[in-house]
């Protein structure tokens, strides 16, 4: 007698309590965590930066009994503005999609997940266009392997590396030339990983800083560096990018490149306030959230459709060049 085969008495059917899909976490980008995030009412206006030389000068003067005191002003700048672009990105579920789909397929649910990751992506490497990058900051320098002439300084991945003392120089440049310390620094993933294992930042923390002993390894992280470095924050830009086209083999990669960035970021957005760079958003856009976004579904009944659309107005501005000091290929 032929016996069933597997197929006679079972047919596969999707898990109702599983599925893959290879969503990035949120947390992966740093573009709304480095600077302040101000929202605006209007798409384009402006904004007043102070010459900080006129803070700075020494210009009090003994006052003689009945006469004037010293005195003086400052200048104002009004013509920085900014301009909230609006980028969109939707993606259509067609009728036949929708009630041909199984379950657990939550169609609007997935369109949703798979615009908003486009639009972080986008942010992500607008930020890394306005703030990541050779030629922006006043103090702009290359990782060599060997030091030669110019802004440049040693890999922080060659066994010579001298990060602690690059960091230090860094953060003391910028408070000598705008009275402000730096409090952040922007590693991207490659730099991170290879300040792991620099030995100069090993020779630091073994031996009881991480309280570790002789049989004990010594621990490195983010908490670490940061508190090596003296910076209130590290962040790691671990967001990734496909650069391939539709329908040709992926090539991901890290979207914040093998560069570092050491800046001042206030805390406390507001008047007279310096900070390195901001991210201006367009809350006043109709629906807007905190970030100038907004997600829409409506129908597209010509293509017998849904779509499900988001859209972001948002300008990354640099405020003050001199309160960034750029690391380039620093491994």
């Amino acid at each position: 007698m032929p016996s069933p085969t597997l197929s006679d008495v079972h047919v596969n059917q999707p898990l109702t309590n599983v599925s893959v899909a290879f969503i990035q976490d949120a947390t992966n980008f740093v573009a709304t965590n480095v600077f302040p995030n101000i929202p605006v009412p209007k798409q384009s206006d402006r904004y007043y930066t102070y010459d900080r030389g006129n803070f700075n000068r020494d210009e009090m003067q003994v006052r003689a009994p009945g006469t004037e005191s010293a005195g003086g002003g400052y200048t104002v700048d009004n013509t920085p503005t900014y301009y909230c672009e609006t980028y969109a990105y939707h993606r259509d579920i067609a009728d036949p999609l929708r009630a041909n789909a199984d379950n657990p397929l939550n169609l609007d649910r997935e369109a949703t997940v798979f615009v908003t990751t486009k639009a972080l992506i986008r942010r992500e490497k607008l930020w890394t266009s306005s703030f990541f990058t050779g030629s922006i900051w006043t103090n702009d320098y290359v990782g060599v392997s060997t030091i030669t002439s110019g802004p440049q300084f040693l890999k922080w991945s060659g066994a010579t590396a001298t990060p602690i003392q690059d960091i230090r120089t860094a953060k003391r440049t910028i408070l000598q030339s705008t009275g402000f310390e730096p409090n952040k620094l922007v590693l991207g993933r490659q730099v991170y990983d290879a300040l792991l294992d620099a030995p100069s930042i090993i020779d630091r923390v073994k031996y009881g800083q991480t309280g570790g002993s002789a049989n004990t390894p010594a621990v490195v992280n983010k908490a670490i560096l940061a508190n090596l470095f003296e910076v209130g924050e590290l962040v790691v830009m671990n967001a990734i990018e496909n650069t391939a086209h539709e329908g040709a083999a992926n090539v991901h990669s890290f979207i914040g490149g093998n560069n570092a960035l050491l800046c001042y970021a206030t805390p406390t957005p507001g008047l007279m306030t310096p900070t390195a760079g901001y991210t201006f958003s367009w809350t006043g856009y109709l629906g807007a959230g905190a970030d100038g976004n907004r997600i829409k579904m409506f129908r597209m009944e010509h293509l017998a459709s849904d779509r499900v659309e988001i859209e972001m107005s948002f300008a990354p501005k640099l405020v003050s060049a001199d309160l960034g000091y750029f690391f380039g290929s620093a491994t």
